[in-house]
């Protein structure tokens, strides 16, 4: 388990605190249409921290090529139809372009800038001519709007029970997971970005905004730097 980082239920745990079977029963929401509406039909993505796959069989099923990345091999087991890689995605160095990286789930507020630093530079190195990044940040009231939750259509309850700070801008941040049958949580660390600070953080990793897909900021797509 990472510094920081733990997770409780049943199942597996990854060294992030993310529970396998938790994440096989979280919904996808409305998040493939944001990127089916943001690049070309058919487009090669190249998934970085794909998970189980909560969002790369709903891409496959609208067309799209995936390559999936993760460091958990209990969680590529669950996916089906990509292609799917075992590695970090700071560590990954597949010598491909793809027409789209995709860097979802929130992954570029790690509280670890050197991660990030690295990440982004993984997403900049595998992007291809014409193509494009996209990323999911967080939103601007993640860590004050504490604690919240929401209920699921489906009927699960997702709560961010607290928020609290650890020291050189990094909060622990807990989220709790209450099914009818089972409960997670999940301990992590994340480092809160101001657009400008987001947009520093790109262009160390050699990228741009080139433009805020949903209103709230939280959805972005991202290009090399000329």
């Amino acid at each position: 388990m990472r510094e920081g980082h733990e997770g409780t239920g049943p199942g597996a745990i990854t060294p992030d605190g993310c529970a396998v079977e938790l994440y096989t029963r979280l919904a996808a929401g409305g998040e493939p249409d944001i990127i089916e509406a943001a690049v070309p039909a058919g487009a090669h993505i190249l998934e970085l921290g794909c998970g189980v796959g909560r969002m790369t069989h709903p891409l496959l099923e609208r067309g799209f090529r995936v390559t999936a990345v993760d460091e958990s091999a209990e969680m590529l087991a669950r996916v089906r139809g990509a292609r799917t890689i075992r590695s970090t995605i700071e560590g990954l160095d597949l010598g491909e372009k793809f027409d789209v990286v995709m860097l979802a789930s929130f992954l570029v507020n790690t509280g670890d800038t050197e991660v990030r630093r690295s990440m982004l530079r993984t997403c900049a190195a595998h992007v291809g001519d014409g193509g494009c990044v996209l990323i999911q940040r967080e939103g601007a009231d993640y860590h004050t709007n504490v604690p919240r939750e929401r209920v699921d259509p489906s009927g699960y309850t997702v709560r961010i029970a607290s928020v609290e700070p650890v020291g050189d801008g990094v909060n622990s941040v807990l989220a709790e997971y209450e099914f009818p049958d089972a409960a997670w949580t999940q301990t992590f660390l994340a480092r809160p970005l101001t657009q400008e600070q987001f947009e520093d953080a790109l262009a160390e990793g050699g990228l741009e905004v080139a433009e805020y897909l949903t209103e709230d900021g939280i959805w972005v797509r991202a290009v090399p730097t000329a």
